[in-house]
């Protein structure tokens, strides 16, 4: 807990601000977990599934330091750190127990797949013979030092500098695949295309940057896809959740369900107690925002278990939108309401996911529960340590990105997720009839691909990538400039190529494949050699 947990912090937190989103750091642990615990044979994949359900969390959390940033983007004042530290707490601690809530109908009842908690459960049920332990934590161990002497070179070398090169954009790449790197360069070049469009119809100006108009563009693309799938979703899971399962529950299984209810009740008054006395916000909008929490935890539960796409901007913005049609008119209050959604969401189909691992290997549900409070724990605190440490170290992150023009975009810092909010969170105060207009075309856009992939069932790699791709993976170049599209498609189109020349002699899971976990390496040593090199900036100035 004490490392593998930081280490999942740091790279969540790097990820979110390099790229705007990040790869969840169940592989990772449940692979270094089943290390730790490999001595106890078959009955150490549930100490390891401990470990990773902890590393998760605090994973979880410190991507949410991207929040902190976007208070500096919109010029907020930040509040003391222990402040900042006990309202995420709050939040994670009540997102926890509404995962836990809906986990009886997701996991037990339903049986959504949720892919990632199937993976992990592989990995830790695998993992159990040493020798292929050992081959995959050399795996992950190159990635590792591969992309620690990458981050820490690239900086210093003006060639790479100038193509952009980064080792952890890459390594996303080599985890996602091909059938999603792709398709977020293609919209990463639709983008680029439609700017003088975007220039023609006023919405925006020649020095912009592409993105300025098209995460809009792509945000109602994900909204519009999620319709149709959560319609089917709801078709074929609201009967199942009618038929509950028959006799009682195993001894493993078992949560006392008025104890939760308690839990729930005490974090969520928690929530308005901190946000409303400490950080001053209103209580009627915290309280709105714990009453969505209920819907998108569902919601995105059922998203998660089917796709493993978790769609935390969408309930953003939604939470934001409605918000908005009463009455709110400040960013900074719809930045710590719309937060609530923003974490809870997270963490509790983080939740249902570790718990859908547990439900597959038989793990004690209770034990997993309190490894995962931990782990909120520890991430919040580390949320705010490393939003702190990384805007000190790198001033660049303390720079709004939505008002820079396209020459002054930042190489190495995306931050896509902070640029959505931030873009959002600014119609409140500057409405622009035309934002709405875009969010509206990619609906329709993401409503039409979506019904025709249905339809069709794409297959062939040509016609899912390329001609009818996912509108969830492209969606993906709307929100970052074309350069990081471009490493995230080069990096799975190499890890796809080198498949192929290893499918045959392999039987394992994807997300165990040597590919993946060196992707995955890749990205945990640029985060370190991101720290690293901060940190090193930090003392020399001090």
């Amino acid at each position: 807990m004490l490392v593998l947990g930081p280490l999942a912090g740091v790279t969540a937190a790097y990820m979110n601000f390099s790229l705007g989103f990040f790869v969840g750091g169940q592989v990772l642990a449940g692979l270094l977990g089943s290390v730790v615990t490999v001595g106890y044979g078959a009955s150490g994949k549930h100490g390891a599934n401990y470990i990773q359900t902890a590393a998760a969390s605090v994973a979880s959390m410190s991507g949410m330091a991207v929040l902190v940033q976007a208070m500096a983007w919109l010029g907020l004042p930040q509040p003391p750190a222990w402040q900042l530290v006990l309202y995420l707490t709050c939040v994670g601690m009540f997102g926890v127990g509404v995962g836990m809530l809906y986990t009886p109908v997701l996991v037990d009842n339903l049986r959504l797949v949720y892919p990632s908690g199937l993976a992990v459960a592989n990995i830790l049920r695998a993992l159990t013979d040493p020798a292929l332990l050992r081959r995959s934590v050399r795996a992950l161990g190159g990635g590792v030092a591969t992309g620690l002497v990458a981050g820490l070179a690239i900086p210093r070398i003006a060639a790479l500098g100038a193509i952009e090169a980064s080792a952890s954009t890459f390594g996303a790449g080599m985890v996602i695949g091909a059938r999603i790197g792709v398709p977020a360069l293609i919209g990463g070049l639709l983008s680029v295309a439609l700017k003088p469009w975007f220039v023609a119809l006023g919405w925006l100006v020649p020095s912009d940057p592409p993105r300025k108009a098209m995460f809009l563009v792509a945000l109602g693309t994900i909204m519009g896809a999620a319709i149709v799938d959560l319609a089917l979703i709801f078709m074929r899971a609201l009967p199942g959740a009618r038929r509950a399962a028959a006799g009682e529950q195993a001894a493993w299984q078992q949560v006392h369900v008025g104890r939760l209810l308690a839990w729930i009740a005490f974090w969520g008054a928690g929530i308005v107690a901190a946000g409303h006395g400490l950080l001053g916000q209103p209580v009627l909008f915290l309280v709105l925002a714990i009453v969505l929490v209920f819907l998108f935890a569902l919601v995105n539960g059922i998203s998660v278990g089917i796709s493993d796409s978790n769609p935390i901007s969408s309930a953003f913005v939604v939470a934001v939108v409605v918000m908005a049609g009463l009455g709110l008119r400040d960013p900074g209050v719809g930045l710590m309401a719309g937060a609530v959604l923003l974490v809870s969401t997270s963490v509790a189909c983080d939740m249902q996911q570790d718990r859908s691992t547990g439900w597959r290997l038989g793990t004690p549900r209770v034990l997993q529960f309190r490894y995962q409070v931990l782990g909120i724990l520890v991430g919040a605190i580390l949320a705010v340590a490393f939003a702190r440490l990384f805007m000190a170290a790198y001033p660049v992150l303390l720079q709004d990105q939505t008002v820079m023009t396209a020459d002054q975009q930042p190489a190495e810092w995306g931050s896509a997720m902070t640029y959505k909010f931030v873009g959002v969170l600014r119609s409140l105060t500057d409405d622009k009839p035309w934002q709405r207009t875009a969010i509206y075309a990619g609906i329709a856009v993401g409503l039409a691909i979506e019904l025709l992939r249905k339809w069709i069932k794409p297959r062939h790699f040509l016609l899912d990538a390329v001609l009818l791709p996912s509108p969830y993976a492209l969606s993906f170049g709307g929100f970052f400039n074309l350069a990081p599209s471009a490493w995230l498609a080069a990096g799975g189109v190499t890890a796809d190529l080198l498949a192929l020349r290893t499918r045959k002699s392999e039987d394992l899971p994807e997300d165990m494949s040597a590919n993946s976990l060196f992707g995955g390496g890749l990205i945990a040593g640029d985060a370190l050699a991101a720290l690293a090199l901060g940190v090193a900036g930090l003392l020399a100035v001090l």
